[in-house]
């Protein structure tokens, strides 16, 4: 209990559990990616890597529950941080000094809770099945045509490209930041810690957008 209250009493603990959590889900993502865009080795491949998890549900289970007590934590202190830092200044700034942040820095909280948005949709599409799967001859569930019948739908599509444009700024900075929220970071690497997190950025919203772009193009049906 005392270790709880010295992170979430105070702001540097806040921002270490933010900073932390966030690395982590860094890692998720990647891996989580990595997995994804095994849809464009076509049906076999994907279901079977579906059916390969689906096989282990503790570990499945376990990594879910794992990844919603992190984002949980990181959305909590990142709000929890923001409501302070408006309390330590309630009267604003005449004129704003916000030359040097850049939009992803300045939008963190509003991309932050669009994401979480987004990733509890995610979950009731494609992890829950709250539309309905498609299912196989046997009476599985066919994930890959639940992808396919799922992005040809515009609505669908265009909220989760919006989703991946938001979280690549928010990746963006996101990456940089916590390196220096850890005391990682050093003017010298500064320059590519900022191309790290571009790339990195680049990498997790693009591999996404790809899919969903490809299912509605037709490339992948």
């Amino acid at each position: 209990m005392s270790l709880l209250h010295s992170l979430f009493g105070h702001s540097v603990g806040k921002k270490l559990l933010m900073a932390g959590s966030g690395l982590l889900l860094l890692l998720f993502l990647a891996v989580h990616l990595m997995g994804n865009l095994q849809l464009f080795s076509g049906p076999e491949t994907l279901n079977a890597y579906a059916h390969f998890l689906h096989s282990k549900p503790a570990l499945v289970w376990g990594a879910r529950l794992g990844m919603l007590l992190l984002f949980g934590v990181h959305m909590v202190t990142s709000i929890l941080l923001t409501l302070e830092n408006r309390a330590a200044r309630p009267v604003p700034y005449h004129q704003e000094a916000t030359i040097k942040a850049t939009l992803a820095s300045r939008t963190m909280i509003w991309s932050g809770l669009v994401v979480a948005a987004f990733l509890v949709y995610h979950l009731l599409h494609l992890t829950l099945h709250a539309a309905g799967p498609a299912l196989t001859a046997e009476g599985g569930i066919d994930v890959y045509a639940t992808v396919v019948a799922g992005f040809q739908v515009p609505a669908i599509a265009g909220f989760y490209l919006l989703a991946q444009i938001l979280l690549f700024f928010h990746l963006m900075h996101a990456f940089q930041s916590a390196f220096q929220t850890l005391g990682w970071r050093h003017r010298r690497f500064t320059p590519v810690l900022e191309k790290l997190g571009l790339a990195y950025a680049l990498v997790i919203a693009g591999g996404n957008c790809a899919i969903v772009l490809s299912v509605w193009n037709g490339f992948v049906r």
